[in-house]
């Protein structure tokens, strides 16, 4: 009985943390009025977990996030709206071409699929670079592109997990994603992305 309440006091510990990451991302990215805190907010969640993922599991939460939070509030939005324009332009660009029919503009309609993959790679592993090491804003969309493309297993199945999880809880509980979808899903990345870290760290040595 000891076993399972103990056990029981650690999920619901847990369950609270993941809930309180959630709601410190949702804040703080409305505190930036969205357009420019969600950014700085997501990356202050990263760091967060980066701790937890690292065996700290103690660390004062909020202190960590609103820290990260002012450190790179203007460097993470220019690396973030670099992106959010470049698939903005390749949203319009896709529009555009589609709306042709000569078969040239059908295959590069197809090209621009793919680089909306690439951007799709680029920002799965942006944050959890950001979070771990002190780049060129440059350094990082090139890290993250090499890491993606050098590990697609671990691209396919962090892709996969993400979207499967937004899915089941659109179809069941969307709930969920209010109280945890952020901090889940930057965890299950941070513990995935971390992985290749060590090898990237020899390669900047």
């Amino acid at each position: 009985m000891n076993g399972f309440v103990a056990g029981y006091y650690r999920f619901a510990l847990w369950i609270t943390r993941f809930a309180y990451l959630n709601l410190l991302w949702i804040a703080f990215s409305l505190l930036g009025l969205g357009l420019f805190g969600f950014f700085p907010a997501t990356a202050a969640m990263f760091a967060v977990v980066r701790k937890w993922v690292q065996g700290e599991k103690d660390i004062p939460v909020f202190q960590v996030f609103w820290k990260s939070y002012k450190k790179e509030f203007l460097k993470i939005n220019v690396l973030g709206y670099m992106l959010a324009g470049t698939g903005y332009l390749m949203t319009m660009e896709f529009q555009i071409l589609r709306t042709q029919e000569h078969i040239a503009y059908t295959m590069a309609s197809f090209a621009v699929v793919g680089l909306f993959l690439l951007l799709a790679v680029i920002a799965l592993y942006l944050f959890p670079l950001f979070a771990h090491f002190q780049l060129r804003p440059l350094d990082y969309i090139k890290w993250a592109l090499l890491i993606g493309i050098g590990h697609p297993l671990l691209t396919v199945f962090l892709l996969g997990i993400v979207i499967a999880l937004i899915y089941l809880s659109l179809i069941t509980i969307p709930v969920l994603l209010f109280f945890f979808g952020g901090s889940v899903i930057a965890y299950i990345l941070m513990w995935g992305v971390h992985l290749t870290f060590a090898k990237m760290e020899e390669s900047l040595a």
